[in-house]
C-alpha cells in the first residue's frame, strides 16, 4: 500500500517516528530541512542522537569516515596537528552544519567538542544511499559543500592578507551571522571558544588576539562582558573592518 505526497508516491510508514526532527531547533537551516515528512521518516530511521562533553573527540584525522554528522547544538573545532606538534584550527562547526561530508578515504582533520555538543549521526553509506531517492536532500548537501569550499577560500584570504584587527573583526562578523542564521540575538555574540582557539584559527598569538579585542572595545566597535560574551556596539564599523581586503 502506498500514499501520495506532493505528487510523488511514498511508501507507507514502516518505522515509527522517533521525534528527533520534531524536537530539533535548527531543522530549518540543516540539510534535513529540505525534506518532506515522509522523507524525514526514512532519515530518522538511520539517525542516532549523540551527546558529547567539552573536549571530547568526535573523530580523529585519519579515521575511516564511517559516519556523517549534523550538529544540532553547541560548537565543534576542526583542527590538524602540524609536523612540529603545533595545532592549527582549520574551522568551526555551528548548529545546522554537516560534519564529515567531504571525507572519502579518511577524515582530513580532527573534530572536538567545544562545551556540550549534540549531534545527529548517520551511517555514511546509508545517508549517501538516500541521495538519489531524495533530490531535495542531494541539492541541499551540494549547496552546503559549496558553502564549505567558499569558507575555506575566505580563510585563505583571512590568513594571508588581513591585519590582526581585520582578522578578529571578520571572525566576530561570521559569528554574528551564524547567530542570525539560527535565530539568535542580533547584537550579542557568545564565544564558545577561548582566546587560544581564536588565535590558532586566525594564525595569531593569544596576546595579539587579546590586544585586538581591547582595541575594538576602545574604538567603540564592541563591548566585552567577561571573557566569553561580546556585544556589537557599532555594527557598521564591525562589518567594514570584516570586509576590508587587507593592505
Amino acid at each position: 500500500m502506498e500514499t501520495v505526497t506532493s505528487g510523488r508516491v511514498s511508501p507507507l510508514r514502516l518505522v515509527p517516528r522517533n521525534g528527533l526532527c520534531d524536537k530539533c531547533q535548527v531543522r530549518n537551516v540543516a540539510a534535513c530541512g529540505a525534506l518532506e515528512d515522509w522523507e524525514l521518516e526514512r532519515m530518522e530511521a538511520i539517525t542516532v542522537s549523540k551527546d558529547y562533553v567539552a573536549g571530547q573527540t568526535v573523530f580523529e584525522e585519519g579515521d575511516e569516515p564511517k559516519y556523517i554528522f549534523n550538529l544540532t547544538g553547541g560548537m565543534i573545532r576542526l583542527f590538524k596537528l602540524l609536523p612540529n606538534g603545533r595545532r592549527q584550527i582549520v574551522g568551526f562547526v555551528f548548529p545546522g552544519d554537516m560534519l564529515g561530508l567531504a571525507a572519502r578515504g579518511a577524515y582530513t582533520c580532527s573534530a572536538e567538542a567545544i562545551g556540550a555538543v549534540k549531534l545527529c549521526r548517520f551511517p555514511r553509506e546509508k545517508l549517501l544511499g538516500l541521495l538519489d531517492e531524495f533530490p531535495n536532500l542531494k541539492s541541499r548537501l551540494l549547496d552546503m559543500a559549496a558553502d564549505e569550499l567558499s569558507e575555506a577560500q575566505e580563510q585563505m584570504l583571512l590568513l594571508g592578507r588581513k591585519s590582526p584587527v581585520e582578522k578578529v573583526a571578520s571572525f566576530l562578523w561570521r559569528l554574528h551571522n551564524e547567530n542570525l542564521r539560527v535565530g539568535g540575538p542580533e547584537s550579542r555574540i557568545d564565544l564558545g571558544m577561548g582566546r587560544i582557539d581564536i588565535a590558532d584559527y586566525l594564525g595569531l598569538t593569544i596576546e595579539t588576539v587579546s590586544r585586538t579585542f581591547t582595541k575594538l572595545r576602545n574604538d567603540g566597535v564592541i563591548t566585552l562582558e567577561g571573557a566569553n560574551h561580546v556585544l556589537i556596539a557599532d555594527e557598521d564599523a564591525l562589518q567594514e573592518l570584516a570586509e576590508a581586503m587587507g593592505d
